[in-house]
């Protein structure tokens, strides 16, 4: 039976019919539950490297004891045949089983394709810091990329919607910096160095608030990130580190430069405070200097390339163009229109 990926088998599964497949995933979530008859089932979220998928198990299915038996973080093998129904996936002649270290450890490092990609995207984040000229700017992100690198490897960017994976912080980080370099080649007023930083703090609260285990694929819940959310402790993170690089020996050399160091910083919090646009978004503050506009455009827009990217993906097709609404977004999405391609040589018809 072919080896799955929670993103492909939700992609092959849009196409109608039965896929036969395996899975290497933990349990990310387990919760009984009671139908409106009262018949007990459970809930059980499976989670992987590219996504995660929740499944119904009734109390009638003859695998509902061996999920009881689970426990969350249990890494498993799950053979089946999926599914897709209206209501989400489904699995049925289901056998699992406990994987081998070897397993386990194939699982936590996911597909070559996503190792790749966050690879990349790791190297261009330390590649778009080493171009920041700012020396205040330049140092304090760089003491959170190697203060925090770990943490900030394996965290998600959200616990749903867009770059909800293990990893995912990277990809939507380096995302906005791409986007926020490309916008400072549009419109030159812009302060490059402070947007590039803001870029990459912006949500540097959520390793705590959308963290991950050193070893395992649920994402944590945190005392922090409930009662303070990834803005606040973002703000925090960077007043923190701002402190350790403010020696006398510092100050003293910094006093020479211009803008004054405490604008430098106040501007850069008010970019992480401001950065979702709008109150009532979450954000204390909106967006009141050219760069926090900028900003809260990038990571608005490097979401939507994603939740867009999943869709496509994942969600069912209406018409032989048209797929299935995917929320957040307001409509059913239309695929693009391919790039153009030459067919022929000159001259011909």
């Amino acid at each position: 039976m072919k080896l799955e990926n929670i993103s492909s088998l939700l992609s092959r599964t849009t196409e109608g019919g039965d896929i036969q497949g395996i899975l290497f995933v933990q349990v990310a979530q387990k919760l009984q539950r009671t139908t409106k008859n009262g018949k007990p089932y459970l809930e059980v979220q499976l989670a992987d490297t590219d996504g995660n998928l929740t499944l119904k198990v009734w109390e009638t299915a003859p695998w509902y004891p061996d999920f009881c038996a689970c426990e969350v973080n249990d890494s498993i093998a799950v053979e089946a045949s999926w599914h897709n129904t209206p209501y989400g996936i489904e699995a049925r002649d289901v056998r699992i089983r406990p994987l081998s270290p070897e397993e386990e450890e194939q699982m936590l490092t996911g597909s070559t394709e996503l190792r790749e990609r966050q690879t990349a995207d790791w190297k261009r984040i330390l590649e778009l810091v080493h171009e920041v000229r700012d020396p205040r700017l330049a140092e304090l992100c760089k003491l959170l990329l190697t203060t925090y690198e770990k943490r900030f490897r394996r965290a998600a960017a959200a616990r749903g919607y867009h770059h909800a994976r293990r990893g995912g912080l990277v990809e939507h980080t380096a995302g906005v910096m791409r986007t926020a370099d490309a916008l400072c080649n549009a419109y030159p007023q812009l302060n490059r160095d402070l947007l590039l930083a803001g870029a990459l703090f912006h949500d540097c609260g959520k390793m705590w608030e959308n963290g991950f285990p050193e070893r395992g694929l649920a994402m944590a819940y945190s005392d922090a990130g409930e009662l303070l959310g990834h803005i606040s402790m973002g703000i925090e993170v960077i007043n923190r580190l701002w402190s350790q690089l403010c020696t006398e020996e510092k100050k003293a050399e910094w006093e020479k430069l211009s803008p004054p160091t405490e604008q430098v910083r106040l501007h850069l919090l008010h970019l992480v405070a401001s950065h979702h646009g709008s109150l009532e978004f979450g954000s204390p503050v909106v967006p009141k200097t050219p760069e926090a506009f900028a900003l809260n455009h990038a990571d608005d827009l490097d979401a939507k390339m994603e939740m867009l990217r999943s869709a496509y993906e994942t969600s069912p097709a209406l018409s032989a163009h048209i797929r299935q609404r995917r929320m957040p977004l307001p409509s059913n999405v239309a695929e693009s229109l391919p790039k153009m391609q030459l067919t022929g040589q000159r001259g011909e018809a």
